[in-house]
């Protein structure tokens, strides 16, 4: 049998090895750029979801592929008709039924940008909708950087800002720098060119994206919860039943 002792103590290591994790995922998100904001991403919002579709056909699947994703598949759950898919969404002449793959070919990938752009399927799974949702609000212009961009939340990232012209030019303010490393931290991010749209317009932009590659991830989720409606109201019908049913069967007991 264990001694109380024993027991005690091994509680204590572990909630001691909790409490270090939680403080490394608090230096892992410290060390990627700070606090997440909050997308505020709502799978039932279909005009989101359409704009986002929009969005990330022209802005982003030109470089990254979403494998696991048909063009048959967006139309049915996105409440668009073959046409308006393949007219507004479809760029690479793929048939109506075929996966949404971008033409850029793997080795052009790693000349322009050192690696092949990765697959964004599930990189809301991956990553979380916040993260998305701030990455995509966080590049800045940074000389050093081979293409002229870097991203507060995901540093030396290999990819340019692809939504600039909408969001404007960002730069870095830094703080003071690191005595151990001499580098400086990027406190914060400021406009330092106007783009095409107010900051509320392009969080709005940034939402829709971050809202399509949230369905993307798991496109079951919008039917989940439209079924989880018709479970609550069965339930309650059932209950309200079941309650009736009694109270007449003990009435006869009575």
């Amino acid at each position: 049998m264990t001694k109380p002792s024993t027991m005690k103590t091994s509680r204590l290591k572990r909630v001691a090895a909790f409490l270090a994790s939680l403080t490394l995922s608090a230096s892992a998100l410290a060390a990627s750029g700070g606090d997440l904001l909050q997308a505020g991403t709502d799978l039932e919002d279909k005009a989101s979801l359409q704009r986002g579709a929009q969005l990330y056909m022209n802005y982003c699947a030109g470089c990254h592929s979403l494998k696991y994703m048909r063009y048959s598949r967006i139309a049915e759950d996105l409440g668009l008709s073959e046409e308006q898919v393949m007219t507004n969404l479809n760029f690479t002449g793929a048939k109506f039924g075929e996966h949404v793959i971008s033409a850029m070919p793997a080795a052009g990938g790693d000349k322009w940008f050192g690696k092949a752009p990765p697959d964004l399927s599930v990189i809301s799974r991956v990553r979380g909708s916040d993260w998305i949702f701030t990455y995509l609000k966080s590049f800045y212009l940074d000389e050093s950087r081979p293409l002229g961009w870097n991203n507060k939340l995901f540093p030396n990232a290999s990819m340019p800002n692809p939504l600039w012209e909408m969001q404007g030019l960002q730069h870095a303010v830094y703080g003071k720098k690191d005595a151990a490393t001499g580098e400086a931290p990027v406190e914060r991010l400021e406009i330092a060119q106007a783009g095409t749209q107010n900051a509320a317009d392009f969080d709005r932009t940034a939402r829709d994206i971050t809202t399509f590659l949230e369905y993307v991830g798991e496109p079951g989720a919008i039917k989940r919860q439209q079924t989880g409606v018709w479970v609550i109201l069965f339930l309650t019908f059932f209950t309200l039943m079941a309650w009736l049913l009694k109270k007449e069967y003990w009435r006869d007991v009575h």
